[in-house]
């Protein structure tokens, strides 16, 4: 896995009613502060890559589809450089990801109908904090199906 890279296992208390989905909390010894809460659409088949944040620490959950989450290292002092690690969440695979600043990401809707990502972001958005490059850019992996 790449250095840094945080994945944790989610809670749903689920009932014959619905399901509360848990996210994160002030109290969680991996909560790095709060910038702003976002939610991303996504569309069957879509890709929304690459992106790095250079200051921003994201936490990001599905509650809604699936999406492929690719992540990729390019950082020169780490131990995972070069390295890419790929895995699906959604609401069936319920976890919260934590990329850090400095590491490149971009996710792929797999599900049949819209996926929605949520963010809870350690910095409120700032366009000159984050790069970004398209998925199809050769300087990254190849792993868009």
């Amino acid at each position: 896995m790449i250095q840094d890279l945080v994945i944790i296992p989610l809670k749903q208390i689920v009932d014959e009613r619905g399901k509360v989905m848990h996210m994160i909390r002030q109290d969680s010894a991996h909560f790095k502060g709060f910038g702003e809460v976002y939610f991303s659409v996504i569309n069957p088949g879509k890709i929304k890559a690459w992106k790095r944040h250079k200051k921003m620490i994201q936490n990001l959950t599905v509650p809604l589809g699936e999406i492929k989450l690719a992540v990729f290292d390019d950082r020169k002092n780490s131990k995972t450089y070069k390295m890419h690690h790929i895995l699906n969440i959604g609401e069936k695979k319920y976890f919260l990801v934590q990329i850090p600043a400095g590491l490149c990401y971009g996710f792929q809707c797999v599900s049949k109908t819209f996926s929605l990502i949520s963010n809870c972001a350690s910095l409120a958005h700032d366009p000159d904090e984050v790069e970004r490059w398209d998925y199809d850019d050769p300087y990254f992996p190849k792993v868009w199906s």
